[in-house]
């Protein structure tokens, strides 16, 4: 292989992936691509957010004071959706073995304080900021993931809704489908 280096403002570059099967190939070369395109996505816009889930739990955090002067099924609805976006930090110390829970409180305990960026380390197993050990995020890849679980949640709604207005007079599509889940009433 012959490598050239030390170019001023090269304007093409290769990349060999090599792999045991072509099916190693095409996933590394999927990768690769995922992690160009992210790239490509945070200088495009120039606005990044803290990861470690801090995002996520901060928002919570902010939804969760909101909810409160809301009252009624309104803050149900703001509540659960909170509770929606510290699934992010959940799954990462699910993925890291940490304990969830442990987590999570520590989390919203930091955020609590006024640590906005504190997030799950998952090499060290703690809470730390995320911002000063360098674990950061495009901002578009955040806020595209909000939006695809609030149009996938608002979608389900809408199917409830059919479901419910189709059934029974007075029986909501939980009765329809049963206490338990499996489709009987009993």
């Amino acid at each position: 292989m012959t490598f050239v280096t030390g170019c001023k403002n090269p304007k093409a570059m290769s990349i060999l992936i090599r792999g045991g099967t072509d099916h190693v190939i095409a996933e590394i070369e999927r990768s690769l691509d995922d992690a160009m395109s992210v790239v490509a996505v945070a200088i495009e816009d120039g606005m990044m957010l803290t990861g470690g889930g801090s995002t996520a739990v901060e928002v919570a955090l902010r939804l969760r004071e909101f909810s409160s002067s809301v009252g009624g099924r309104e803050q149900i609805a703001i509540d659960a959706y909170a509770s929606a976006l510290e699934v992010i930090p959940t799954a990462l110390a699910e993925n890291a073995g940490l304990d969830p829970i442990d987590i999570l409180i520590e989390m919203r305990k930091s955020h609590k304080a006024g640590k906005k960026h504190a997030g799950v380390n998952v090499f060290t197993g703690q809470v730390e900021d995320m911002l000063a050990n360098d674990v950061i995020e495009p901002f578009r890849v955040g806020k595209q993931a909000i939006s695809s679980a609030t149009d996938a949640a608002v979608m389900i709604l809408r199917i409830d809704d059919v479901i419910a207005s189709k059934g029974t007079p007075g029986m909501s599509s939980r009765d329809m489908v049963g206490k338990d889940g499996l489709g009987d009433t009993d």
